[in-house]
């Protein structure tokens, strides 16, 4: 599958590490293409990398790896976004990383949806750090990948990205929901850095 990756940070590049090795084709994209064009060289694996829109337009599957308060202005340099699976894989937090910037009535995936409406928006990934992102991180726990949509298939196409990376994918229900998953997602970061657990935590849903 052809999967195009907007962002160049620590998940954007473990993601397009971890797909590229599970046999995807990654294009990454950036506002300075240079730098994602050096990312790929490094990735390898037939990576190619450029500006937003010309990464946007080789996928029908977009991964947002960008700070929430970068979507809007990536979603308006990114082109036409009819019909595409983006995955919106943000937390809405504050610059100290300790609180969310919005919530409880709407989701930074809910605002991803308004900013592209012809879109179909997946909430997913939001509360893994990039740290567990390769399977050899993932020996000892399998590691839950929540996801939200309104749309079945891209929501299904989404849940076997993550099977594919060695995740077990979680239906969420509807993208409403990301508005309770991104406060797990801020709740695993102060875990993570703020109460000594470290970035290779994840949370899970355990039927009893």
């Amino acid at each position: 599958m052809k999967i195009s990756i907007l962002g160049t940070g620590n998940m954007g590049a473990g993601l397009a590490g971890a797909l590229a090795a599970a046999g995807h084709e990654v294009a990454l994209g950036a506002r300075d293409p240079a730098k994602a064009a050096a990312l790929a060289t490094k990735i390898g694996a037939g990576a190619v990398g450029g500006g937003i829109a010309a990464a946007a337009a080789l996928s029908d599957v977009i991964v947002l790896a960008l700070p929430f308060g970068a979507m809007a202005e990536t979603l308006s340099e990114a082109g036409d976004l009819t019909g595409k699976v983006l995955i919106d894989i943000s937390n809405p937090i504050s610059a100290d990383f300790r609180d969310l910037v919005i919530g409880h009535t709407t989701s930074a995936a809910e605002e991803v949806q308004k900013q592209a409406p012809q879109a179909r928006v997946v909430k997913a990934f939001n509360t893994v750090f990039a740290q567990v992102l390769p399977q050899e991180a993932r020996t000892g726990a399998a590691v839950q990948v929540f996801v939200a949509s309104d749309d079945a298939e891209a929501k299904a196409t989404v849940a076997a990205l993550a099977t594919a990376l060695g995740f077990a994918p979680v239906d969420a229900g509807p993208l409403t929901n990301s508005r309770f998953l991104e406060p797990v997602g801020a709740m695993n970061i102060h875990f993570g850095y703020f109460l000594g657990r470290g970035p290779v935590v994840a949370p899970a849903w355990v039927q009893v």
